[in-house]
């Protein structure tokens, strides 16, 4: 690669299919690894990953090389094959089509970090819906409800 250099942290959102509440604890403790596994084995990092029931919070550091998309397609797609291979009473699982990817500085990792690590307490007050649009609203995105209210 020479003398380039690159630095692309994204706090990455992405639900279940019609927000169901499929992800329980014991899923947790497995998948947030197997997504550094996914990360990791395709050159990205892991730095945070929590959630709840209906969806997943990632902080990943993605390389130059690799486009945002393509990034969230393996996140999903891997954990998503592996969620049927491993539970199997999980049959009609998938992940929501779309995603949200949020462009995080250096200075906020230890932020980001702290707010995915705390998504139970955060949601005891906030859904999902709330919680993106947020995001959303920070961040100036337009958006278009009937893709985002549940």
């Amino acid at each position: 690669m020479g003398h380039s250099y690159s630095s692309s942290l994204f706090h990455i959102v992405f639900s279940t299919k019609e927000r169901r509440r499929c992800l329980d604890a014991t899923l947790h403790e497995r998948l947030f690894p197997y997504l550094g596994g996914i990360a990791r084995e395709n050159s990205m990092q892991l730095l945070a990953a929590g959630g709840v029931e209906d969806h997943v919070h990632c902080l990943v550091v993605i390389p130059a090389n690799l486009a945002l998309a393509k990034a969230v397609q393996l996140l999903k797609g891997v954990s998503s094959k592996w969620i049927h291979e491993t539970f199997p009473h999980q049959g009609s699982f998938a992940w929501q089509e779309g995603y949200g990817a949020f462009s995080i500085s250096v200075s906020g990792i230890e932020d980001t970090i702290a707010y995915i690590r705390n998504q139970e307490e955060h949601h005891r007050t906030r859904t999902f819906e709330e919680e993106f649009v947020a995001f959303l609203k920070r961040h100036n995105l337009q958006y278009d409800p009937r893709y985002v209210l549940g």
